[in-house]
């Protein structure tokens, strides 16, 4: 029975050498609870780079967009939240098979419960540099520049861009958790809850798989879930009936 909510994210697809592996891993995932899937949340950086051009589809991905495809037509929702290295998807995967595409953190429910969704990257004002950045690339402006150059290069310049943001953040060890106050979701997080309650509170980005529970009145014992990747972890989440949410590795199914 379709009555299941599931969660990935961060599989940065075309980047690294494993990148067919990891792909076919994630249909074979895909292939594993497609009879149980209701819903199907992808929480960004799904791509290392995407680029909706008006005539061009980026090669490669075509097992995985083949499977979105499949499960959209025997009637699997599917959304798309836009990550730092994908935001550029715009209107290609909706018209293909109907995915609903998100800019940023929304609220959704599932079975009674209220859950605030996103990828998580510029959150909490952490950094005002990538606030900038983000808001540049973005831009109209931006999009127009960046048709007018060559494919070739212009996938040149996102990879090399990519390829130094992950050195930078592995120098820094920002894969592990920095604690509450550096955490800019969970700073985020906090700040809604101020305002309006959630059961969970679920993210991706920080490629660091983890279940907390946040504390303080606010929060009135909200859930903070971070699904991990599928770059090296392969890390899912799975939201059933009964309201409880699971964070799950693919490795140990």
């Amino acid at each position: 029975m379709r009555d299941r909510v599931f969660f990935v994210s961060d599989a940065h697809l075309g980047s690294g050498a494993d990148t067919l592996e990891r792909e076919r891993q994630l249909c074979e995932w895909l292939d594993s609870i497609k009879n149980e899937c209701k819903t199907l949340l992808l929480l960004g950086d799904i791509f290392d780079f995407w680029f909706s051009y008006k005539y061009l589809v980026p090669r490669g991905h075509v097992r995985l967009l083949g499977k979105l495809a499949e499960m959209a037509d025997e009637g699997v929702e599917i959304h798309f939240f836009l990550g730092n290295h994908d935001m550029w998807v715009f209107d290609y995967l909706t018209e293909e098979f109907g995915a609903i595409v998100h800019e940023g953190p929304v609220e959704m429910e599932f079975y009674g419960k209220r859950l605030l969704v996103g990828h998580g990257d510029g959150l909490g004002h952490q950094d005002r540099w990538f606030d900038f950045a983000k808001f540049f690339f973005r831009s109209r402006v931006c999009h127009k520049l960046f048709k007018m150059l060559p494919s070739a290069l212009t996938f040149g310049i996102a990879h090399h861009w990519s390829d130094g943001n992950k050195r930078k953040h592995a120098k820094r060890d920002m894969l592990h958790y920095l604690g509450d106050d550096r955490e800019g979701i969970v700073i985020y997080c906090k700040q809604r809850l101020e305002k309006e309650h959630f059961d969970y509170c679920v993210f991706g980005h920080r490629h660091t798989p983890l279940t907390k529970v946040l504390g303080g009145a606010s929060a009135r014992n909200t859930t903070y879930v971070n699904i991990g990747d599928w770059l090296h972890n392969r890390n899912y989440a799975v939201l059933s009936p009964d309201g409880t949410l699971e964070l799950k590795d693919f490795h140990e199914a």
